[in-house]
């Protein structure tokens, strides 16, 4: 392989000499489901989370840029460009990069930072736009990232909302792989919906090679396309957390027409059954993953005859440890329930009694306490010495005793710590706590029994979120 001289997205290399990478897409393995109730049936997942770029669209991302190669609409030293969620990007990045081309992706604010930090350390530009808007409007991001096609010298827009090699890449690989691991014995196929390759793609496959396996829609609350599926007809788009399926329109390349069965899966639902996956199966999995799952095992246990049915591990959990698997976003978010004490312990994210909170003791060293503070995103830690508060540290503390000589970091917690600290009993009430805010302060939340944690005016704004949700 040879390379040119670096850019600011690193090495260009050779687009005519194939990167090895390439050739781990596909092929990937397919696992009988066990330890969940499948009812009568058999499940089982294709685990596209195999793929070297930790996902499924790893296979339209190859498709893509090789028929754009083809066609002349691609050309050396050019920039791909696409609207994605994540994970197109990322196969995309994978490819493009590999064969030397720049990348610029634009991708909605949801999107998890484990999936933006991938996207950039591959050499990516990324532009994050809105999330809550929709088609039309400037912001959206697959308005932005055709805008930008526009502006961009010697570019290329991916469009995989459009784009003909996006199912051909799942009729010609993902289809044959599923038909060949089943035996060629697949009642029902469970899919999701993003820009509708893989399930346009698979049913041209099975309507030649078995008409009679059934195709099932699994669709985020808040989508419209569970309800089209059911009317006809477009309705008002929600708002909804699982990333990568689910729209507020119908794709052109997204074949429908067949589709018998379509379950709408709750935020809630989906991301507790991707973390399920893990526990029961040892699968990580994002949150679309959650909502295949949780669509199939519904449509396993309404049958009354055995069948058996496939659904994906669309990509690997690993993109969403700040998200799906972090109990305290969890929380945060709502999509995780704990039992309502009827006090402020109820708007405590990191609360005591669930081993969550994060702290030091006196005799740490201040550079620990920096460094526990980085790690958790927080401005201050609770100073406590066998479960009980002794006092507490924040930032403005922090840097006090370390601006003058950072060898100030060498030395104790305790030489740093505010001993005087103000409490809240649970049962303080509202007011009181608002009160506490509105002074600038953290609500450190103690009484005689013991200490349970502290309420931050984002915990506050997350509970009136809640509330209002």
């Amino acid at each position: 392989m040879t390379t040119a001289p670096a850019t600011a997205c690193g090495p260009t290399f050779d687009p005519a000499s194939r990167p090895a990478v390439l050739d781990l897409i596909g092929n990937t393995p397919l696992l009988e489901v066990t330890r969940f109730n499948t009812g009568p049936c058999q499940l089982f997942l294709k685990l596209e989370s195999q793929n070297p770029g930790g996902s499924i669209k790893d296979r339209i991302g190859l498709a893509m840029i090789e028929a754009a190669e083809r066609d002349g609409r691609l050309k050396p030293g050019g920039t791909v460009i696409e609207a994605t969620a994540g994970n197109t990007g990322l196969g995309l990045a994978l490819v493009a990069r590999a064969k030397g081309y720049k990348v610029c992706l634009v991708v909605p604010d949801k999107m998890s930072a484990e999936k933006v930090l991938h996207l950039k350390a591959l050499g990516a530009e990324v532009h994050t736009t809105r999330s809550d808007v929709g088609k039309g409007h400037p912001a959206y991001y697959q308005d932005f990232a055709a805008r930008l096609a526009k502006e961009i010298p010697d570019s290329w827009y991916s469009d995989q909302f459009n784009n003909p090699a996006n199912p051909l890449a799942h009729e010609t690989t993902t289809a044959p792989e599923i038909w060949q691991q089943m035996g060629h014995r697949v009642d029902a196929v469970v899919c999701g919906v993003g820009s509708g390759g893989t399930l346009t793609g698979l049913k041209r496959y099975f309507n030649r090679v078995d008409p009679a396996t059934e195709f099932v829609l699994a669709d985020p609350k808040g989508s419209v396309l569970c309800d089209y599926i059911a009317t006809g007809k477009v309705g008002e788009a929600g708002s909804w957390a699982v990333e990568g399926i689910g729209e507020d329109f119908i794709p052109s390349i997204a074949d429908l027409s067949g589709v018998k069965h379509a379950y709408t899966i709750d935020d809630a639902e989906s991301f507790s059954t991707a973390r399920e996956l893990l526990k029961r199966e040892g699968i990580a999995a994002g949150s679309s993953t959650g909502t295949l799952v949780a669509a199939a095992l519904r449509h396993c246990r309404a049958q009354t005859t055995p069948k058996r049915v496939v659904t994906f591990v669309c990509d690997t959990g690993t993109r969403y440890l700040s998200k799906v698997y972090n109990d305290a976003w969890m929380f945060d978010q709502g999509l995780l329930t704990r039992p309502v004490v009827g006090d402020l312990r109820d708007l405590i994210s990191r609360r005591m009694e669930d081993d969550a909170v994060v702290s030091v003791s006196p005799d740490d060293a201040l550079l620990t306490a920096f460094q526990r503070m980085r790690a958790a995103d927080i401005s201050q830690l609770p100073v406590l010495v066998d479960g009980r508060l002794v006092g507490l540290l924040d930032e403005s503390d922090l840097l006090l005793r370390v601006q003058g000589d950072s060898a100030g970091f060498r030395e104790t917690v305790k030489s740093a710590m505010s001993e005087r600290v103000e409490t809240l009993a649970p049962n303080a009430g509202f007011a009181a706590l608002t009160a506490t805010l509105k002074q600038g302060l953290v609500a450190v939340i103690a009484d005689r029994d013991g200490f349970y944690g502290l309420i931050t005016r984002f915990d506050l704004l997350n509970h009136l979120r809640r509330n209002l949700a």
